[in-house]
């Protein structure tokens, strides 16, 4: 097999455009064991930039992503964006959910009951007490950005293989040398953008696991009322994420927006879970829930502070985090590619020191010496 600069390890959104951004300067496969690519989380993703979700650290990624989400140079010809906005409604035990959201934010309008549910008018006004819209939260075509993603990795002259199972993984000589199926792949630098295995991947190449946790979140289709012209409606959600709903070609999207800690594996939903979130939504509406047309889950997985991780591991040479992007993972993709293509090819980052430094592996050992 062809020599590499970089092996990734993960076909995700954040393997293949990290392995996309990196082809510019050095030969990159990417391997991934499913038969295709995107086939775990990025696949299930409910898709929506949202700038204002997650910390403060995630807040300065979907900052840095926005822009190249607007105009995607090289992955496609037109924005990865289009309309849709989030409204969250808080009834009374949930305002201070909603003000710690708003807390830092930007881009947010208040709304009272009476205005929330001309927005959605499904919701039941004796419910809220309080609202926030943001208008500038937007759909991802997710699709078209992974797979342009893959067509500019190849135009660089990277390679994607699929099915591949990894076997033992050994560093020797300054080589990490993975063995597959197909033979043995070497290469300086192995990226551990694994998703739910993360942690997995790290214990296989002999480092320290960092507490990568996967976590289940389902989702179900609800058909709504004939007469209910919902195309145009928000993303809506209550402030305490118990559950969020999103238009899907005429019909509803909804999650109980459950993080339930599993072992990795290809997920599904567990029907108590999904019953009891389905439960919370219908409370908070005047459409009863009729049936469900579908259900999945997927798995988000988050490190310990529940910001990704994005550098060298301290201790173990040439091995490289790309993990833990919980929730945010395709949206932050375009800084987070970014990120680890300039700390692999050593060039200086446009993000601020004090991100890099959030987002680094050292930061566990940092805590733990301290």
């Amino acid at each position: 097999m062809r020599e590499n600069d970089v092996i990734v390890l993960g076909g995700g959104i954040a393997g293949i455009s990290a392995a996309a951004e990196i082809a510019a300067e050095a030969r990159v496969t990417v391997i991934e064991a499913e038969p295709s690519i995107g086939y775990h989380a990025t696949g299930r993703s409910a898709a929506l930039f949202i700038r204002n979700y997650g910390n403060a650290t995630l807040r300065a990624l979907n900052a840095a992503s926005a822009p190249f989400l607007d105009a995607p140079e090289g992955v496609s010809d037109r924005s990865l964006l289009s309309p849709r906005g989030e409204l969250l409604v808080a009834n009374e035990s949930e305002m201070d959910a909603l003000e710690a959201y708003a807390d830092g934010a930007s881009g947010l309008e208040r709304l009272s009951p009476a205005e929330a549910v001309e927005v959605v008018p499904i919701l039941k006004r004796e419910c809220i007490v309080a609202a926030l819209l943001e208008r500038d939260a937007q759909d991802i075509d997710v699709d078209r950005m992974l797979q342009g993603y893959a067509r500019l990795l190849r135009l660089r002259g990277g390679r994607i293989v699929t099915g591949l199972r990894v076997g033992a993984l050994r560093h020797e000589a300054g080589l990490w040398r993975i063995e597959t199926d197909e033979g043995q792949i070497t290469a300086p630098v192995l990226i551990n953008a694994a998703g739910a295995w993360a942690d997995m991947v790290a214990r296989a190449a002999g480092a320290a696991p960092l507490g990568i946790t996967p976590m289940r979140r389902s989702a179900a289709i609800l058909p709504m009322p004939e007469d209910v012209a919902l195309d145009d409606w928000p993303m809506f959600a209550s402030a305490a994420e118990g559950w969020y709903a999103k238009p899907e070609a005429g019909k509803l999207m909804v999650s109980p927006a459950d993080e339930d800690p599993v072992d990795p594996h290809d997920a599904w939903p567990d029907d108590m879970v999904l019953a009891e979130g389905l439960h919370r939504y219908e409370q908070a509406v005047t459409v009863p829930v009729s049936r469900v047309e579908g259900s999945w889950a997927g798995l988000r997985s988050f490190a310990p502070d529940r910001s990704p991780v994005v550098g060298f591991d301290p201790a173990r040479t040439g091995l490289f985090w790309l993990a833990g992007q919980g929730g945010y993972g395709v949206q932050t993709a375009p800084a987070l590619s970014r990120l680890a293509a300039d700390l692999c090819l050593d060039r200086a980052s446009a993000l601020p020191q004090h991100v890099v430094s959030a987002l680094s592996p050292g930061r566990f050992a940092t805590a733990v010496s301290g």
